[in-house]
């Protein structure tokens, strides 16, 4: 870089052309200056040169033309070595704050006083999944404090169907469960207290949607065609996690849906985490008795409180929603409720 600053001006090869024109300006580098006692003794080489005057504006200008000539390549290199560094460190400062980012959470779950782990992966061809204390970081971080965490083995399993209460923690289990798989990936520790899983070649979430506003299609049509969509890019050792997909028709016909895309999935090895209140397919299934699907629950005090947790159990045929209409209007007779348009 110092060189390149030409303080002791430039040293430029040319050749004559046609009509004795220059052409074929190189810059060369300047020879190493010899010592003193090999100046002295060294056989003098002839130099040809010539110095224009002050005042010749014409010579001055060809000789400027000459010099640009002779350093337009050089002047380019340098131009792409700097696009090249500078991105470079473009990167480096957009991987710097992945890593900076990563350090400033785990301080923080460190002063909630949260578990911390660092995973154990292992291949995708091993069927692996099996952690305690498993919670999710962001609801962690929206509370700002301890929440519950869920433990869970199932090593050689393929499918986890998840029912129980309403507001009992499932879908927020299902995040936790995402989440993990995805810092992990990432090559970040994981919150919980343990956790190893095999690496999945793809990441997939179907949660429900909104009504559609624009009125181009039916919910259910929507969640069909979700569903279509993330099916066309599965390949095998995938993850799929589903939250309440294809509620938004009937029981009998949803089931029947869920339960042949369940099937399609268990037959070309996919993992999948189903959170449903769809009675019946939860229940057919834990009625199979198929090794390859465990079936949790919500657990649910029977005061009504909930504990957040989720365990192994048979399906129940309701999701306690009254527990969250006595939990709202309370003791209210009818006069109050009719008052409130209930």
């Amino acid at each position: 870089m110092n060189e390149l600053r030409f303080n002791n001006g430039v040293l430029i090869s040319g050749q004559l052309g046609k009509g004795n024109e220059g052409t074929s300006y190189i810059l060369r580098k300047f020879p190493q200056k010899k010592k003193w006692f090999q100046q002295l003794w060294s056989e003098k080489v002839p130099v040809y040169s010539f110095q224009i005057s002050p005042r010749d504006e014409a010579g001055c200008q060809v000789i400027g033309e000459i010099k640009d000539r002779g350093l337009n390549l050089v002047a380019n290199s340098l131009a792409q070595s700097a696009d090249h560094i500078f991105s470079f460190i473009t990167v480096l400062r957009l991987e710097l704050t992945f890593y900076v980012g990563c350090l400033n959470l785990y301080q923080k779950l460190q002063e909630i006083g949260t578990p911390i782990t660092f995973p154990k992966p292992v291949d995708s061809y091993q069927r692996r999944h099996s952690f305690e204390g498993l919670y999710d970081v962001c609801l962690a971080l929206t509370m700002n404090k301890k929440v519950v965490g869920n433990s869970l083995k199932m090593d050689t399993k393929n499918h986890v169907i998840i029912t129980g209460a309403n507001q009992g923690g499932k879908s927020t289990f299902l995040r936790s469960i995402g989440l993990a798989q995805l810092m992990m990936q990432c090559g970040m520790f994981v919150p919980a207290e343990s956790f190893t899983a095999n690496i999945c070649k793809g990441l997939f979430t179907h949660f429900k949607k909104e009504e559609d506003v624009t009125i181009e299609s039916g919910k259910f049509d929507e969640e069909l065609k979700r569903m279509d969509f993330i099916v066309n890019y599965l390949t095998p050792h995938s993850m799929v996690l589903c939250n309440e997909s294809f509620s938004a028709t009937n029981e009998r016909e949803g089931s029947e849906i869920a339960m042949q895309v369940l099937w399609a999935l268990l037959e070309k090895g996919i993992k999948v985490f189903f959170v449903t209140h769809l009675y019946e397919f939860a229940s057919n299934y834990y009625n199979k008795r198929i090794e390859d699907i465990i079936s949790l629950r919500a657990e649910r005090e029977e005061n009504g409180n909930r504990t957040f947790l989720m365990v192994e159990g048979e399906p129940l045929p309701t999701s306690f929603g009254k527990d969250l209409y006595d939990q709202i209007f309370g003791n209210k007779d009818q006069k109050e409720l009719e008052a409130m348009g209930c």
